[in-house]
């Protein structure tokens, strides 16, 4: 399993010592809170708004029709931006593994390439090619996101246990039938870290590239309050990303992460 994974939570921990490591997580916050505070007092609005001015516009991003607009495009960009990245960087990953002559095309030459073009060439190259639009954003993210997958699903096929491949294949030739029922299942945690990963790193492309060519979504909304200096929505929009980052982790991620962790433990 990824050590990102493993290391979430720590075995035989005590229900005090959670209960602790909460309070001092919680104890952080609300110490961040009081200094975010009391530094607003000192300084100008536009350095340092105060907290209630941004949690205030924080609720007008969840409860104004027009905000939602914005707030649901940048989370379905990024949604369809890191699905689109992860089939991409799994099947890239698993193309060797059926075609092994293919192994230096992908890992010595379209790997090398993904991993170090400028994510800035890609933002770029895509308005210049596509122009503003909902499928040039995602397009940006797919393409930045591409190689976090590719590497990571890779790794997970050089741990899979390859004795148990081949007692896979004693069983059945099907290739569809070995991918879907033995080879997608052993990736599967590997699969889940190269989500993790991308979901938070697509909440950060969303926002640059948005702020080159969209007319709507979060980072629009960021250009336009740069524009006028109105720092309460700047911070207001930043942590209006974070809350959305949380939720669907809490509510997407952390589930299946426990489910195939669970499975591959059972296994």
């Amino acid at each position: 399993m990824p050590a990102s994974d493993r290391t979430r939570k720590a075995p035989g921990a005590s229900p005090m010592k959670r209960i602790l490591s909460h309070l001092s997580a919680e104890g952080l916050i609300i110490g961040a809170i009081v200094f975010w505070y009391l530094l607003s007092l000192e300084l100008p609005e536009i350095i340092v708004p105060r907290p209630f001015n941004v949690a205030e516009q924080m609720w007008v991003f969840f409860s104004d029709v027009n905000y939602i607009g914005h707030v649901a495009a940048s989370t379905i960009r990024v949604i369809l931006g890191v699905f689109i990245a992860v089939v991409l960087g799994s099947l890239l990953a698993l193309l060797p593994h059926w075609l092994p002559v293919a192994d230096v095309i992908v890992h010595e030459r379209i790997k090398p390439f993904l991993n170090s073009f400028p994510s800035i060439g890609w933002a770029i190259l895509a308005i210049i090619w596509f122009g503003p639009s909902h499928g040039t954003i995602v397009f940006i993210i797919t393409m930045i996101l591409t190689p976090f997958c590719l590497v990571n699903v890779s790794e997970g096929l050089k741990e899979i246990d390859h004795e148990l491949l081949e007692m896979a294949r004693s069983f059945t030739r099907r290739p569809v039938v070995l991918l879907f029922k033995v080879t997608l299942p052993l990736l599967m945690p590997y699969i889940i870290s190269a989500i993790r990963i991308a979901y938070g790193v697509g909440w950060k492309i969303a926002l640059v590239a948005e702020l080159f060519g969209s007319e709507s979504g979060l980072g629009f909304l960021l250009q336009q309050a740069q524009s006028v200096a109105d720092s309460a929505t700047v911070y207001a929009t930043c942590f209006a990303i974070v809350l959305i980052f949380w939720v669907g982790e809490k509510i997407v991620i952390d589930p299946l992460s426990r489910k195939f962790s669970i499975e591959k433990a059972a296994g």
